[in-house]
């Protein structure tokens, strides 16, 4: 409907890995660019999601936990990705195993991962969760359960979403740079108008320490 409007540009934030419509638009030439995601050669804003998983694991690790989980967000998305890899990466340093769960970015799919995680022998102290609303969901699965968070299970979430501190144990997440991205992909777009070849802008994320993780030992 927009390029029937004939727009200038677009911004788009639901990216995949296999292309589809971004895949259209490069062959089209149609200025555009990505925000929280990457694919090919378009232009994008992005967090530097591997740090991010990479700062989420690491605290984790720095709180004494050697047994931590990754609920894994969509294959097709390249934030989910790179979230995995800053995690994996951070357990290579320790020489710790990866403890991984399929999950899509919802609340109810983390809810699955919960449940999964409490099947798991031994079962992880620990877990980070790509996305906040899977966060939530697992702790919602894990609390119903009986399990106690942070005493028994520590969980650090992803985005810093306003509900996330908000909850009653707030939630430990990594919090992303949502305003400069936006700022980043707008001018991205005006580069991709006149001509200017695309790049990829990232943006550090933060650690926000809150009531859900917990030193263990």
């Amino acid at each position: 409907m927009l390029l029937g409007r004939r727009v200038d540009g677009l911004i788009l934030t639901t990216a995949r890995t296999e292309g589809g419509f971004c895949q259209e638009l490069l062959e089209r030439g149609v200025p555009h660019v990505l925000a929280m995601r990457t694919f090919g050669d378009s232009a994008a804003a992005v967090g530097d999601d591997r740090l991010g998983g990479y700062l989420a694991t690491r605290h984790l690790l720095d709180l004494g936990h050697r047994r931590i989980a990754l609920v894994a967000g969509p294959a097709y998305a390249s934030s989910a990705l790179g979230r995995r890899a800053g995690y994996e990466d951070a357990l290579r340093e320790a020489g710790l195993p990866a403890f991984v769960l399929p999950s899509t970015f919802s609340m109810e799919s983390g809810e699955d991962a919960g449940r999964a995680l409490l099947a798991l022998d031994p079962r992880p102290t620990a877990v980070f969760a790509v996305n906040d609303n899977t966060a939530v969901g697992l702790l919602s699965a894990v609390q119903r359960a009986g399990v106690r968070v942070p005493e028994e299970l520590s969980v650090v979430g992803y985005n810093d979403i306003p509900l996330a501190v908000r909850l009653p144990v707030p939630l430990t997440t990594i919090r992303v740079p949502f305003t400069e991205i936006a700022g980043a992909a707008v001018d991205l777009l005006i580069d991709a108008g006149a001509g200017v070849p695309g790049t990829t802008r990232r943006f550090a994320p933060t650690l926000i320490p809150r009531g859900t993780t917990l030193r263990v030992g």
